[in-house]
This record gives C-alpha cells, structure tokens and sequence, in this order.
C-alpha cells in the first residue's frame, strides 16, 4: 500500500497536465483583408427546455433567402455537413447579412416578412419555451455576452433569444415579442504571420445583440428611426376576426381573444441589423473559445475534489484485491512448500456425533477438564473443517471453471462490440486531451467515434471468432454475422423508431433518410467486411484460447448461493462502486448535454483521468466479486463478469431519471421521450463497454488462479 502511494501521486500530476487539455482551435487560420466579405451563417434553434431542433431557415416568421450571393456564395446554399454535424440537428445555410471587414453599418435594412395566423402562433410557443438561434461567423458561434458578480471577468453563451415575454401592466395578459433588429460585433486583431504584414485580420469574437423594435417609427431605408433609446417591441399578435368569430359562436356572449385559424390576414414583421468592428488585441486567435468556457472555471475545484473521491474508491478496492491475490497465492504456494504439490486433496470429514478422534478415544471423560478438551477438540476439527473449506473452495470447481457458458452464441458477438466500444472511446478521449477534438470541430466527436467504431469491426471480429472457437462453435461465418449486425443493428432500430417521432414534428432533430442509408451503407460496407477479415483471421489463423485445466463430463452441482452472490443482487452491489466513482464528473456531462446547451463540456483532461480510474475500478470490482462466487463454488462466472462489469449502467441510468425530474425543464412528451429513449442508449453502450472490460478481467484473473495449481 505504501509502496503503491508514491507512485499513484506520480500518475495523478503527470495525468494533470492534461487537465486543461489544449484545443487546436483550426487546422488553418482564416484571414481577412480591409473590406472583404465575411459570410454569415444562419444554422438553428433550439432550447433547454425541449429536445427538438429546428433549422433556422423552416421558421415561418424570419426572412427567407433571398438567393442573392454574398461573401461568394448564393443565400440559402447549404453547407457540406460531416456525419457529427447531421447527427446533432445542424442545418448550416448561407444568409443575406452583408458584413465586410472593417465596415461599420449603423443599420441595415433585411427584409419585410408577413406572418399569417399559424406562423405568429409558431413564435409564441417557440419564446414561450426559450428558444435561442445559432448564427455562425468564421466558425464561431454568435454569443450572447456576460461579465461575472465581480465584473472582472467576461464570457459567453453560445445562441441568442428569439424573442422575449413580458406581462402588460394593464391587463396582465402576457405579451410576445420577436427580436427583429440584431447588432453584430465582431471583434478582430492582426492576423500572425505574413498574413498579418500584408493587412490580414482575423476575428477572435462574434457577439449578437437581439433587440425588438416596432414596425412604426421608420425611415425611408426601413430601419427604426432611432435605436439607441428604448422603443416598443415587435408584438407578435393579430387581433382576432370577430365577423368570423361571432358567426362561428352566434349563440354565446364570449368571443375568445386568440384567433388561431387562417383567414388571410398577417403581420408584416420588419427586419434589421447593425454591424460593428471592434479591434482587441487581449485575445489570441488560438484562444478565442475560451470566453466559451470562463464560466465554467470556478468548477475545477469540484473536478479534483471528483478526483480525489475516485482515487480514495479504488486505493480502497486495491487493497482488498491484494489481500485476495496474496491470498490466493499463500493458498497455492503454502500447500506446496508443505509438501503436497499444489495438488488438489480431499476434504477432512469431520467424525459422526457418537465418533472421538483417535486421541480422545484413548481417555475417558472423567471431569470437567476432559469435557473442557473434548469440546476444544472438537471445535479444533470444526475450525480444521472451515479452513479447508476456504483454502479448497475454487480449486474444486477446476472440472467445470472453463465450461461454455449458456448462450455462447451471443456472449461472443457482445464481447466483440465491446472491443469495439473499448477502442472507440479510448481514441476519442486520447485525441480529446491533444486537443484534435474540441468544440470548434463541430460534429467531430461523433464522426470520429462513428468511424473509430466502423474500423474496429476487425478487432471486434478477431476477438468475438477466438472466442467463439474457444466455446467450441463451429459455424464462424455466422457468429461474423452476429458480431456485426447484433448490436449496431438493435441500435439502429431503435434509433429509426425515435426517429419516426422527430420526422412527425418537422424538426431538424431527425436524421435525414439520405444519412440513414449512408449509415446503412458503412455498416454493410465497410463494417461488415472489416468484421468478416478479422474474424477468418481469429478463426482459422488463431488456436483458441488455452485452459489450464481440463472440463470434466459431468457437471459439478453448484450449492446454494447466499444472496448477495446471486445475478441480480451481485451486479447492483458491485455496479454501485464504480458509479461512486464517476458521478461527480457525470453531473457536468449531463449540464452540456442537457441542461446548458448554450455552453461547452471540454475537460476532457478530467474527464479522462475519471474514465482511467473508473475502469481500474470495474477491473478491481469484478476480481473482488469473482473470487467471492468462485469460493462459493459457483463456475457460472462468464454472463457474471459481464453484469457485474456493467451493472454500475444501471446507476447511471438511474441518475439520469433522477437528473430530469431535478434538473430540467423540459416539456413534451417527444422531448421526454428522446431523452429517456437516448440515455437507455448512452446507458447501454457504457454497460456493454464496461461489461467487456468485467469479462476480460475476469477471464484473465480465473485462467491466472488455475493456471497455478495441478489437478489430478
């Protein structure tokens, strides 16, 4: 324990510099000279309050694309997506917002858009759930911008509200209005380089400030007249048609105040925009996303103290799983020091009620002090019987510890997606900390991981095949299949069925069907050859995996189990540990995922310090549970260490009820049901994840202790 302590401080400050894992914010700097046009991109809405996205441009309130071409480009051209980016509900399009290096404009006029009926009822719900949009300038998110309580301190939140609610001083009745005039300022510095000596900027900030103006009091340009002083707002209302009304109701006094069917009549909705330049030389280009993430510092004292809890957990579990292989080996090395070879010996049976020992038949009890003898004795066989049930108890279970499991079949082709998941989030989480995946390569976390898990369809093949052929199957070509198709096509399924729900509400949410048959076409493709390769290779070039002891013909009657070893009740106990482990960190997770969509996770540092020490955890758990059900002769350890490497799942899923009903706001019954329907997802993937790493673990440590011992 002392010995391991220095070097678990040594790991813990060469893991910290990766903390504040840096970010390549670009693979190429992008500048611009004295008036050159900068395009602005428009992308979507959406909410903390609602799982639905939707594309900027299917608004029915906001002006449409004109077609016009701007900074090179048409207005409305769509702009080439990765996989990550359509995954998500982003919809990037060109706009008609004229914007040019250095050039000021104190109002620009855009556009007159009327709105009928459904459309005004469309904005009312999308500011009544808090939507904000998503504008884009050189890869920057337009930001709404924020000083901390003591002033000294700056940052940003990605997106800007639609429009704002407000309830009228005289009537009480809440009032909704649009934000129609928007000023952009864009803040820049010399460019580096030869870029920067020749004239070149590049821009370091992109801030929107949204405000609501009448359609009165306007220029002959279309803009407000005046925009510095407070005006009124942009009131999304049509009065009702009370003809229509009243001949719809002839026989009742009320007439309702909303008006929701189309009868031709509309708001026209005018639209305008400023733009402003502001130098500022106190932000490098390479850390302009960092007033993304000011807000989130003050949290890192919560991040080590996660941390630390994570290292106490498991120094804990690391002791006790030295007390077991230190055990074990005393087990097995003491009996040969005494003599007996390692072999396996019988058990002493202790003698009948009306039968003495040898030694105690020679005296007769004549006292107290012989009756005193007799009961210690006797307690000495009792206390001999227990010792030898201890030091025996899994090396009787060597003709049936390698047994194939029930359902063979489908543990192979789980084990080999698990190796896949493995690989996966290992490359994700390394080129996070190096900073190649960052939030300014948008989608890039899921398209990497997406293509990570599609190449390592040879590694899941290879691994699910041996297995395979270990368990004594025959029929390689359809275990290939079931390796590729098992648990990629159950998530697909079931992603499609969500997906039904999301195309039912128009939103940029669903995944559009182009990009299903792309993901179709990489799983059949690319995936399944990948898989087929490996898996001919781990089949016909590769000997199963070797068994230090023989699988006897009949199987050993297991006893019965006291309840904390049994399935359901072992998987919960052990699966808690490593959720106490990861807990603290996953609280973060969910805040960007689905409580903050405004701001960025991006402590991948911390992040991947947890997921080390949560799987040594999982490692540490599963040998602890394993020994335990195997000294209660128990060989039924294959599905086991699969539960129990995956039962902290249940945890997590688990938090993740509990951190909607706590946490979130969100209403609906689809934004409820993707949001259950994705965290079982999530939950899934990390069980069979943690679930393979319990199995390996498992397997290792059972061939380990075996392997020790000689059976006769």
């Amino acid at each position: 324990m002392r010995s391991g302590l220095p070097t678990r401080l040594c790991t813990l400050f060469a893991l910290s510099s990766l903390v504040n894992a840096f970010y390549i914010p670009g693979f190429s700097i992008k500048s611009y000279v004295e008036n050159e046009s900068i395009p602005v991109q428009v992308n979507k809405v959406y909410s903390d309050r609602s799982q639905l996205q939707y594309a900027y441009y299917d608004l029915p309130f906001v002006c449409p694309p004109t077609g016009k071409k701007h900074a090179g480009y048409a207005s409305g051209r769509s702009i080439s997506l990765n996989l990550g980016e359509v995954l998500r509900g982003d919809r990037i399009m060109t706009s008609d917002y004229d914007v040019a290096m250095g050039q000021d404009q104190e109002c620009q006029y855009l556009c007159s858009h009327r709105a009928d009926r459904q459309g005004i009822k469309r904005a009312k719900e999308l500011i009544e759930e808090g939507y904000v949009a998503e504008w884009i300038v050189d890869n920057l998110p337009g930001a709404t911008s924020f000083v901390t309580v003591d002033r000294k301190h700056k940052y940003y939140a990605a997106g800007f509200k639609l429009g704002y609610k407000e309830s009228s001083p005289v009537t009480g009745k809440l009032n909704y209005y649009i934000n129609n005039h928007v000023t952009l300022v864009l803040r820049y510095r010399q460019a580096p380089g030869r870029a920067g000596r020749n004239g070149g900027k590049v821009i370091v900030g992109f801030e929107v400030y949204p405000k609501s103006t009448e359609a009165a009091h306007r220029d002959s340009t279309g803009c407000p007249q005046d925009l510095r002083s407070d005006v009124d707002g942009m009131e999304m209302y049509i009065a009702p048609n009370t003809t229509r009304l009243a001949s719809k109701y002839p026989s009742s006094s009320y007439l309702p105040e909303e008006d929701d069917t189309d009868d031709g009549s509309t708001l026209t909705i005018p639209y305008s925009y400023s733009v402003y330049f502001r130098e500022d030389d106190s932000i490098e280009w390479s850390k302009r996303w960092s007033l993304y993430f000011n807000n989130q510092e003050d949290s890192n004292v919560i991040h080590w103290a996660a941390i630390v809890n994570s290292l106490l957990i498991c120094s804990l579990l690391t002791v006790i799983v030295v007390m077991v292989i230190n055990r074990t080996y005393k087990q097995v090395h003491g009996r040969e020091a005494s003599g007996d070879d390692g072999k396996l010996l019988p058990k002493r049976r202790k003698p009948g009620n009306g039968t003495k020992s040898p030694r105690l038949r020679e005296k007769a009890p004549a006292g107290l002090l012989e009756q005193k003898n007799e009961v210690q004795n006797e307690d000495d066989w009792s206390s001999d019987e227990e010792f030898v049930e201890d030091v025996t108890g899994w090396k009787q279970l060597h003709g049936d510890i390698f047994r194939p499991p029930p359902y063979a079949g489908y543990l192979a082709p789980l084990i080999g997606s698990g190796m896949q998941l493995v690989f996966m989030a290992t490359g994700v989480l390394i080129l996070s900390c190096f900073g190649i995946l960052n939030p300014s390569f948008r989608g890039g976390f899921v398209s990497v991981g997406v293509a990570l898990f599609v190449f390592a369809g040879i590694i899941s093949g290879y691994f699910s095949s041996r297995l395979y052929k270990t368990f004594g199957g025959k029929n390689w070509r359809n275990n290939t299949l079931m390796t590729a198709l098992l648990f990629p096509g159950l998530l697909f399924i079931t992603i499609f069925i969500l997906n039904l729900f999301v195309w039912a509400q128009a939103s940029s949410t669903a995944i559009p069907f182009g990009t299903l048959v792309g993901l179709i076409a990489m799983m059949l493709l690319i995936q399944l050859p990948l898989v087929y390769i490996g898996s001919w290779y781990g089949f016909h070039q590769s000997h199963a995996y070797e068994h230090p002891t023989k699988t006897s013909s009949i199987r050993r009657q297991i006893p019965e189990q006291v309840w904390y070893t049994q399935s359901i009740y072992a998987s919960l106990i052990a699966g808690f540990i490593p959720f106490a482990v990861v807990f603290i960190e996953l609280l973060f997770v969910f805040r960007s995922l689905w409580q903050d969509k405004s701001g960025y996770y991006y402590v991948f540092g911390f992040l991947s310090i947890i997921s080390l020490v949560g799987i040594l955890t999982v490692v540490e758990v599963t040998i602890v549970a394993t020994y335990i059900m195997l000294c209660q002769e128990n060989y039924n350890w294959w599905w086991q260490s699969v539960f129990i490497g995956g039962g902290s799942s249940f945890w997590v899923f688990l938090y993740c009820i509990v951190f909607y009903y706590t946490k979130l706001k969100i209403h609906g019954f689809i934004s409820g049901l993707l949001f259950f329907s994705y965290s079982f997802l999530a939950c899934s993937v990390y069980g069979l994840l943690t679930g393979t790493v319990g199995f390996l673990t498992a397997y290792a440590f059972v061939r380990r202790i075996y392997g020790s011992i000689k059976a006769d």
